[in-house]
């Protein structure tokens, strides 16, 4: 059964992977929103770094970054790419939660899933993927962000269409798992995509799950 070898495989994961970076993180909602945005389209070192950057200048919270000037935000993030137009987002998006939520994230937290994904969809530049890491992270709400990893792995595992678009291969992964493991399914395809299941030269091979993958043939 496909959620037989889904469990199989997430167990292998979890003696592979040290999930401990990922439960240590003390990043409240809103600084959460804040580097997933800055994440979009960059890699994790120059997210980390812009990030960084942006802590270092500003404390970040919806007042401060509101009244930030823009090109300041700018300068911070301009080693993540794309940083005109992330600067812009962040700043709108800060002044949205200062007038609209009292410079608090909580109230949409709070509410039911569906209606809290939709607000933070809402928001000038955020999409499905930022929302679901936010309501994951912050909200302990029960979604698995897809990502590039996560969609590439979800894929050649056999648990998603292979044309399957964002929300095909969340609600695959999510029919397949339970929703105590949502995090560590997120997380732990993330370390498989990034470690062995690469794009264009995937270490088969050295794949700790390579015998529970349907795929390993068509990669050698």
């Amino acid at each position: 059964m496909t959620e037989d070898r889904a469990r199989a495989i997430l167990h292998v994961l979890r003696q592979t992977f040290d999930r401990s970076m990922w439960a240590e993180s003390t990043r409240d909602a809103f600084e959460t929103l804040v580097s997933t945005v800055i994440s979009q389209n960059t890699n994790d070192r120059n997210t980390e770094r812009a990030f960084g950057c942006l802590s270092r200048m500003f404390i970040i919270k919806p007042e401060i970054l509101a009244e930030a000037e823009i090109s300041q935000i700018e300068a911070c993030l301009r080693v993540g790419g794309l940083y005109r137009n992330k600067a812009k987002t962040i700043k709108h998006i800060s002044k949205i939660i200062l007038e609209k939520f009292q410079g608090s994230m909580q109230p949409v937290l709070s509410l039911p899933f569906e209606e809290s994904r939709n607000e933070l969809i809402k928001l000038p530049g955020i999409g499905p993927k930022t929302a679901d890491v936010v309501l994951l992270f912050s909200g302990k709400q029960p979604t698995i962000p897809v990502d590039t990893h996560v969609n590439r792995v979800a894929k050649r595992l056999g648990f998603a269409p292979e044309e399957g678009r964002y929300e095909d291969v969340r609600q695959s992964l999510q029919s397949v798992y339970e929703k105590v493991s949502y995090l560590d399914v997120h997380v732990l395809f993330i370390a498989l995509g990034r470690t062995y299941c690469k794009a264009r030269h995937p270490l088969c091979g050295k794949c700790p799950v390579h015998m529970l993958c349907p795929s390993k043939g068509l990669w050698g």
